[in-house]
């Protein structure tokens, strides 16, 4: 069976490596990309989910949302935001976006692997 593939968004080259880290030794597929500009040529390749960072310089998270769910090939993509931001607005707005998930950095790595597997399972 071929493995899910993962986008993973994030301008910190730390945090997209520790995430490849985690969910590649569970099993997953993972591209990563710096901001949402790269994530949009990226995912025409096909993925299975997208994993987020709100801001980014460039286009952030919440853009990315916008344009992934008026894409036809990404419009039910799963899309989990990993942000530093933990206020309650902000996260009303990433889920009026299109979120399906959300997780505050520092993330607990199984929690992350935990997550992942609920909505692609």
């Amino acid at each position: 069976m071929t493995p899910k593939r993962i986008l993973t968004v994030d301008d910190a080259q730390s945090v997209r490596s520790l995430v490849s880290r985690t969910l590649g030794g569970a099993g997953y597929d993972i591209v990563e990309a710096v901001d949402g500009t790269d994530a949009l040529d990226k995912v025409a390749d096909g993925v299975d989910m997208v994993i987020t960072d709100i801001n980014m310089p460039g286009m952030g998270g919440l853009e990315l949302l916008g344009q992934l769910r008026r894409r036809p090939d990404t419009k039910f993509t799963p899309v989990i935001v990993l942000t530093t931001e933990s206020q309650r607005d902000m996260r009303q707005r990433a889920v009026a976006a299109g979120a399906t998930g959300w997780i505050v950095k520092p993330f607990d790595p199984g929690s992350l692997v935990a997550l992942v597997r609920r909505f692609l399972s």
